[in-house]
């Protein structure tokens, strides 16, 4: 029996059939379902992802998204702020992925601000292309207003990771992705984001976006206390069936080993992976403790947030996660908030990825 902190997810884009970058059908209601749900994970604490789109949408979906939130009953305990994956991403093909390549701009704070000065919880996080940020302006800027700046969709090389450091980044998103499949043998993006120890990095510990034996060697040379493990997971996770799922207007395909994708493409869509999977993988293909995965999975993304949330004047509920000796959660509170469960409601089935 293990006791822990709750878990926190930087990158959670839907989850147990909510798309959170669904304005049209988002609501208190379905918002709590989905957090019911990740409760039952061991995430406590989550930043709600919204991906790339034209302004209007996006103001339109944190508009919904916020809402939700401050009407929800979890919402208010369990997320305290937003993350933002582009639109200021490379818009190569490779990099930007399942973003849609046409609503990729250049970096600007303003928009930033203009999206969030109508929202009740800030914009915490902000995944971009450091390349398009020539002269650091956009990163100094937001990281002077309470944003976390992270690396992602990326060609960033060496000068261009070292830049932004030095103005403020502090994060790689999910690296090992959001890359083509060819590059340079050494001069490229991983390496130059590996390489900064200013840089925290998120990863996917889902045996599909990095095969386990990469992500053993990724973590051992980042080091325990600079990774984060992230879900990166939309609506078809904490889903038992295989098939087509929404997300932020497309619609993705969901496989029978729990690989999401852009249908008819070998583009990765999001995952369908849960923290607490997340935790028991590493422990099994990662060669590192249980202990060690709840520094990534809880205590790290917390140290990150430190600061950020300092400055904005929040405070996350206190957490607690009761592990039995399978790994499996058997407890979870969070604020007031208790459930139990028994290992088949708290998803103890091994993952299946390999």
């Amino acid at each position: 029996m293990y006791t822990t902190h709750g878990l926190c997810d930087l990158q959670i884009n839907g989850f147990a059939g909510i798309d959170f970058n669904d304005s049209d059908n988002l609501n208190a209601a379905s918002l709590d379902r989905a957090l019911e749900a990740m409760l039952a994970t061991g995430v406590t604490t989550c930043l709600p992802t919204l991906i790339s789109a034209d302004i209007d949408t996006l103001a339109k979906r944190f508009a919904v998204l916020d809402n939700a939130v401050n009407n929800s009953f979890l919402g208010r305990l369990m997320i305290p702020g937003y993350h933002l994956e582009g639109p200021f991403l490379n818009p190569a093909e490779g990099y930007c992925g399942c973003h849609p390549s046409q609503m990729m701009r250049s970096p600007d704070a303003g928009l930033i601000l203009e999206l969030e000065a109508g929202l009740s919880r800030p914009i915490l996080l902000i995944t971009y292309a450091p390349e398009l940020d020539l002269d650091g302006s956009f990163t100094h800027q937001l990281s002077q207003k309470g944003k976390l700046l992270s690396i992602g969709h990326s060609a960033a090389q060496l000068a261009d990771v070292q830049r932004v450091a030095q103005f403020g980044a502090s994060m790689s998103t999910h690296l090992g992705n959001g890359l083509p499949h060819q590059l340079h043998k050494l001069d490229n993006p991983i390496f130059a984001q590996l390489s900064n120890d200013a840089l925290m990095a998120g990863f996917i510990a889902d045996g599909v976006h990095i095969s386990p034996h990469v992500l053993k060697v990724l973590l051992r040379a980042k080091g325990i206390e600079r990774s984060i493990l992230v879900t990166d997971a939309v609506s078809a996770a904490a889903q038992k069936y295989a098939g087509f799922y929404a997300f932020a207007g497309m619609q993705v395909e969901r496989t029978e080993d729990g690989t999401v994708r852009v249908p008819g493409s070998d583009y990765l869509a999001g995952s369908s992976l849960t923290m607490d999977t997340a935790v028991r993988n590493v422990v099994a293909w990662a060669d590192v403790s249980f202990e060690q995965a709840i520094t990534m999975s809880s205590d790290n993304p917390r140290r990150l947030l430190a600061s950020v949330l300092l400055y904005h004047g929040i405070s996350l509920a206190e957490s607690k996660v009761v592990w039995n000796d399978n790994l499996a959660i058997s407890e979870v509170s969070v604020g007031t908030q208790q459930r139990t469960y028994t290992p088949a409601t708290s998803g103890e089935t091994p993952c299946t990825y390999q």
